[in-house]
């Protein structure tokens, strides 16, 4: 901050010793008249004579000398501030210091916090979402609000259309597919390419075609286009357009539209990257989800997965249902639990999954089937084992026969139309551990309205109830089963996934899977629109 120079004491003569002042200084008697003037201040008012009134500058001509406040205003490109000492005769010293640098310097530091500012709230307002088109809208309000008076962002495709999203002088917000090559805007196809921008002064808005400006824009002034960089490759490009009446962009507002750019680009880029990977994962999703399990050769078939986090959509738990084929009459029914959770434990799940798909032609024997897997297993990098369950399925007239056999599986149960639970009586050693494994093969009838229930420890061993950490057992599990006599197979599931989630409540588990085998309680008729399914008989 500027000081004044010192004030001569009140009552001192009329000669105050001006002329070696440091600075301009003009005295001026109580009616406004120049009394005295020194070198440096008729240098500066050409205009002003002794005895004369001061007309120029006004801001010093109109102020109030009886009063000691500074003022301060223009006198021609520079800028002064004038401190005013007073005399005993009631003349007023006027003593006048150049801050031209000063304001200057204030000035370009309030800009440079303006740009900071805007640079940071862009930032955050582009990082909120990883949406590309919502990142090209916000892109694009935020140079209209800040940078010009409209703005388009175009992103760059391997189509012969371009995606535009405009936000117009109204800040109305639209989207397009731009059909004509970007060689038709001076600089555009470059900035799309990721090359430095062109100059706006090198580029005539006569020339802007008729897509670029927004309706009711009006004539364009001057334009601006700027490569939006991306993470390694390029993100896209910006384009600012100001009216005719606006002042043509200055390199300082080009050089921030570059920075903004910087920014936006790399937002663009982080979205369009996340949209390819969420692409990717949704593909390799679909496959290691459980199948949508339907009737097949007149057996109802029903499946329930939970994972053990409600963030996941796959683990270690998985379930599939193979229909029959030409070397096998029966459909093979597989219901597995791989040790561990999340991303790393369904990997392997699909391998297993996808090498018991290569092993159908065995299905007629289910010990070989084991003793391929657990090789395939042992033989794999994976430290982890699995268990499984597996039935072969084949409806003869109205009932259903099974072939059930479990490698180191809890064993399935079998629902009697009476309310009887029954264990099925298979059991058989971990798969991926032991160079051999050994399983032992039950063969079940189901009559009528009777399942078979296969489901993975994730059921039994889910703590919760009262003090939320106590296990869901056996018992329960065989009361819930109990409570299933009769149902459909996809009441069975839906009821034993009901229990076992109010059981839990909001406490961790494991992954749940359940899958149900019911014997149709009657004949199935056929949809009277040949589509949907059909009743039951009684």
């Amino acid at each position: 901050m500027t000081s004044s120079p010192a004030r001569p004491r009140s009552g001192a003569p009329s000669t105050v010793g001006v002329a070696a002042a440091p600075c301009p200084v003009v005295v001026l008697d109580a009616g406004g008249h120049v009394a005295e003037l020194n070198d440096a201040a008729r240098a500066l008012l050409p205009a002003a004579r002794s005895g004369r009134p001061l007309s120029s500058p006004a801001w010093l001509a109109t102020a109030d000398g009886t009063r000691p406040e500074p003022v301060d205003g223009e006198v021609g490109d520079r800028s002064f501030s004038a401190h005013p000492s007073v005399l005993a005769d009631g003349r007023t010293v006027w003593w006048l210091t150049d801050e031209t640098a000063y304001r200057t310097a204030v000035g370009e530091l309030e800009a440079e916090r303006s740009r900071t500012r805007f640079l940071t709230d862009a930032s955050s307002a582009l990082l909120a979402s990883l949406n590309l088109e919502r990142s090209m809208e916000v892109t694009a309000c935020l140079a209209t609000e800040h940078l010009a008076d409209a703005a388009l962002v175009i992103a760059p495709t391997a189509a012969r259309t371009l995606p535009v999203v405009a936000c117009d002088h109204r800040g109305q917000v639209t989207r397009s597919t731009v059909t004509e090559a970007p060689d038709t805007v001076p600089g555009l196809a470059e900035a799309l390419r990721g090359f430095p921008p062109v100059p706006s002064r090198w580029i005539d808005p006569a020339t802007a075609p008729d897509w670029l400006i927004p309706p009711g824009f009006g004539e364009v002034g001057s334009l601006v286009i700027t490569p939006l960089p991306g993470l390694g490759v390029p993100a896209g490009a910006l384009v600012l357009l100001r009216r005719v009446q606006q002042d043509a962009f200055s390199e300082a507002e080009e050089s921030l539209a570059g920075l903004f750019a910087a920014r936006a680009g790399a937002a663009m880029s982080a979205a369009r990257l996340y949209a390819e990977q969420n692409a990717i994962s949704d593909t390799l999703m679909r496959e290691l989800l459980p199948p949508t399990l339907r009737q097949m050769q007149g057996v109802e078939f029903a499946g329930g997965y939970r994972a053990s986090r409600d963030t996941e959509r796959i683990g270690g738990d998985f379930y599939d249902v193979h229909p029959p084929t030409e070397d096998s009459p029966e459909t093979l029914v597989v219901l597995g639990d791989v040790a561990g959770k999340g991303l790393e434990a369904a990997v392997l799940t699909g391998k297993i999954r996808n090498t018991l798909h290569a092993l159908l032609p065995m299905a007629d024997d289910h010990g070989r089937m084991l003793r391929l897997v657990n090789n395939a297993m042992r033989t794999s990098h994976h430290t982890r084992f699995a268990t499984l369950v597996m039935a072969s399925v084949r409806r003869e007239e109205r009932e259903v026969l099974l072939r059930l056999t479990s490698a180191g599986h809890p064993a399935p149960l079998i629902i009697r139309r009476d309310g009887t639970v029954e264990e099925a009586d298979t059991r058989g050693t971990l798969i991926g551990v032991l160079p051999a494994v050994t399983s032992r093969t039950a063969r079940v009838r189901l009559a009528p309205g009777e399942t078979c229930l296969l489901f993975t420890d994730g059921v039994t061993e889910a703590r919760g109830g009262p003090l939320g950490d106590t296990m869901f057992g056996d018992r329960r599990l065989r009361r819930a089963a109990a409570e299933c006599a009769g149902m459909p197979a996809e009441a069975v599931v839906e009821r034993i996934q009901m229990v076992t989630s109010q059981w839990i409540g909001d406490g961790r588990h494991d992954d749940i899977a359940v899958l149900a085998i019911t014997a149709p309680r009657g004949a199935h008729l056929s949809a009277v629109d040949g589509a949907t399914r059909g009743r039951y008989t009684a």
